[in-house]
C-alpha cells in the first residue's frame, strides 16, 4: 500500500497549532514548577524531592527518547527481528544500574558523576576527565534527538529541503535551552512525567487498536507485515540486517555490548538518582523505570510490525525522515490527520524533553565539576555556579543544533547506540572499579576514561558511520579502514584494561587516599553522609 506524502502532512496549521500547544503546556508547567531554584541543589537534583516512583517515570522519561518512538519501531518496520534487537539491548540495559550502581551511586554522590569517581582521588583531572565524557556522551545523544525532529517536523511539514530542516532544528534548540533556563531539574522532571504518561498512552492504545484490526492475532499481522515488506519473510527471523556477513554478525556483538553496558554509564540517566532523597527510593526508581520500558518496548514491537503491514517498508524507507517517519505515517494511516499530528507532537515533547535533561547534565557538569571545583578549587561565588551552568546549557544547546543538522537522515536508534558505546567505554569502568575495587585509584581513573574515550571517539570517526557508505554521515568520501559502525567490542574491554593497568602503575607513585577509601565503603553501602 502507498502512502501519499504530502497527504500524509495533512494540514500543516494543524500540526503546527498541536506543536505549539503542547510546547505552552510543558513551558507552563516548568514555570510553575520551579519558583523555587533558589540553591544548586534545587538547581541540579530538585533538593532531592522527588518519590521513586515519580523518579522511575521521569526516567523512563529520559531514557524513551527519539530514538525509542521513531528509531526503533522504524527499525523494525523495515527489518522486523533485527531491529527489536534494539529494544531487547535498551531494556535488558536496566539490570545493571538496578543491580550494581543506583543505591552505591546515589550514597556516594550529590549532582554529577564526577563526585563519585572523584570522592577518592585527586579531586582536579578526575573531576575534569568526568566532565569531559560527559559532554562528549551528552552531545553524541543529542545528535540523535536533533535528527529526529529534523526528520520528523520534515514529514508532518513535507519539507525537504536541507534548509528547511535545519530550522525545525534550530527552533527545538530554542526551546530546549527555555526548558533548562527555566525550570532546571525540577522543571524537566516534571516534563519528563507528563511525557512518559502521553507517550506510553499513545503507544499503547496504538497497540491495542493495530491487534484489534488482526482480530488480536499475532500471527496474522506478522503475516501481513511480512507481506508488504521487501525483504519479505526474512523480517520475522534474525540476519535481516546483521546476519549476512561476518563483519555485520560482529557488528551486532558490539551493539549488543554497548547497549547492555551503556545505560548504567548515561550522564543523565545517573544525575536522575540524585532527585530521590535516598538509595531506597533510588533502587524503586531502577524498578519503576524497567517497568514501564517493559510496556513500552513491548508496544514498540507491535507498531513496528503494524507499520510494515499497513503502511509498507518501500513508503517508509522514501519518505522524509526515512526511517523514522514510520510511527508518524502509520499514525496517519489508522487515525488520519489528527491522530498524527497528536502522535507526532507527543514525539516532538519527547525529543523536546530527553534534550533539555541531556543538556542539564552538561551544563551540571562543566558548571559543578569545572567550574566550582576544577577552577575555583571548590568554593565559588555564591550563584556564580548556577549562573555558568545556565551560559554553559546555551553553547551546549548551539552545538547541539550545529550537530543534528549534520546528522539529519540517520536513524536515531542508530546514533543512540554510539552514545551508549561511549558511555560504556568512558564512564562505566571507572564507575564499577571506584565503587568495588578499593585498590583503584587516580592513575587508573584518569586511564580509564580518557583511553576509552578517546578509542571510542576514534574508532567511531574511522567507521562506516562517518564516511565510506552512502548513508554515513559524509557519504562523498572514504576514510573508514574499522569495519564496524559500534565501537563496543574494542573500545569498552580496552578501557577495563587500562584502568586495571593504570592502577597498578599509579601504585608505585603512591596515588590514593586510605581515609577516603573507607569513608566510601561505608557511605556507599549504607548512606551514612550521603545527607
Amino acid at each position: 500500500m502507498t502512502i501519499n506524502l504530502a497527504a500524509a502532512a495533512g494540514n500543516p496549521g494543524l500540526n503546527v497549532s498541536i506543536f505549539v500547544g503542547v510546547v505552552a503546556i510543558t513551558l507552563f508547567i516548568v514555570y510553575r514548577v520551579s519558583s523555587r531554584n533558589t540553591t544548586t541543589a534545587d538547581y541540579y537534583a530538585a533538593g532531592g524531592a522527588f518519590s521513586g516512583m515519580q523518579n522511575g517515570i521521569a526516567l523512563s522519561g529520559d531514557y524513551l527518547s527519539a530514538a525509542s518512538f521513531l528509531g526503533i519501531a522504524g527499525a523494525i518496520a523495515v527489518y522486523g527481528y533485527d531491529g527489536f534487537l534494539f529494544s531487547i539491548g535498551f531494556l535488558v540495559a536496566w539490570l545493571v544500574p538496578l543491580l550494581l550502581v543506583a543505591e552505591r551511586f546515589r550514597n556516594t554522590g550529590r549532582f554529577t558523576m564526577g563526585d563519585v569517581v572523584s570522592f577518592r582521588m585527586r579531586q582536579r583531572p578526575v573531576r575534569a576527565a568526568a566532565a569531559n565524557a560527559t559532554l562528549v556522551i551528552s552531545f553524541f545523544y543529542m545528535l540523535a534527538q536533533m535528527a529526529g525532529a529534523g526528520g520528523l517536523v520534515a514529514l508532518l511539514l513535507d519539507v525537504h529541503t536541507k534548509g528547511g530542516q535545519a530550522l525545525v532544528i534550530c527552533v527545538v534548540g530554542a526551546i530546549m535551552v527555555l526548558y533548562v533556563l527555566i525550570g532546571g531539574m525540577k522543571g524537566t522532571t516534571w516534563v519528563q512525567i507528563v511525557k512518559a504518561a502521553l507517550l506510553l498512552v499513545c503507544v499503547s492504545l496504538m497497540s491495542v487498536f493495530l491487534l484489534g484490526k488482526f482480530g488480536f492475532d499475532l500471527g496474522s499481522l506478522l503475516g501481513r507485515a511480512a507481506e508488504n515488506n521487501a525483504l519479505s519473510g526474512l523480517v520475522l527471523e534474525p540476519g535481516a540486517r546483521y546476519g549476512k556477513t561476518e563483519t555485520t554478525k560482529l557488528d551486532f556483538v558490539s551493539l549488543s555490548l554497548a547497549l547492555v553496558l551503556g545505560a548504567a554509564a548515561l550522564p543523565h540517566v545517573l544525575m536522575r538518582f540524585y532527585t530521590v532523597p535516598n538509595a531506597y527510593q533510588a533502587r524503586r526508581s531502577a524498578v519503576w523505570a524497567i517497568w514501564t520500558m517493559v510496556l513500552f518496548y513491548l508496544s514498540t514491537l507491535v507498531i513496528g510490525y503494524g507499520a510494515s503491514a499497513l503502511v509498507g517498508s518501500d513508503a517508509i524507507i522514501n519518505a522524509p525522515g526515512g526511517e523514522n517517519s514510520a510511527v508518524p505515517l502509520l499514525a496517519f494511516h489508522i487515525g488520519g490527520t489528527v491522530l498524527l499530528g497528536l502522535v507526532s507532537a507527543i514525539a516532538f515533547t519527547t525529543i523536546l524533553a530527553v534534550v533539555a535533561g541531556l543538556t542539564l547534565t552538561a551544563s551540571a557538569s562543566f558548571a559543578h565539576d569545572v567550574y566550582a571545583n576544577v577552577l575555583k578549587r571548590g568554593n565559588p561565588e555564591p550563584g556564580s555556579e548556577i549562573k555558568v551552568a545556565r551560559l554553559t546549557a546555551i553553547v551546549i544547546g548551539c552545538l547541539a543544533v550545529g550537530g543534528g543538522i549534520l546528522a539529519t537522515g540517520q536513524n536515531v536508534a542508530f546514533l543512540v547506540a554510539l552514545a551508549f558505546a561511549l558511555a560504556a567505554s568512558a564512564n562505566l569502568p571507572a564507575i564499577l572499579y571506584t565503587l568495588f575495587w578499593r585498590r583503584f585509584n587516580t592513575t587508573g581513573t584518569l586511564w580509564s576514561i580518557y583511553g576509552g574515550l578517546a578509542s571510542c571517539l576514534v574508532l567511531i570517526l574511522f567507521s562506516p558511520v562517518v564516511s565510506g557508505t552512502p548513508t554515513s554521515i559524509i557519504p562523498g568520501v572514504d576514510f573508514a579502514v574499522f569495519p564496524l559502525s559500534n565501537p563496543g567490542l574494542v573500545s569498552i574491554p580496552l578501557s577495563f584494561a587500562l584502568g586495571v593497568a593504570g592502577t597498578f602503575v599509579g601504585e608505585r607513585k603512591g596515588s590514593g587516599d586510605p581515609e577516603r577509601r573507607d569513608e566510601m565503603d561505608v557511605r556507599s553501602v549504607t548512606g551514612i553522609g550521603s545527607g
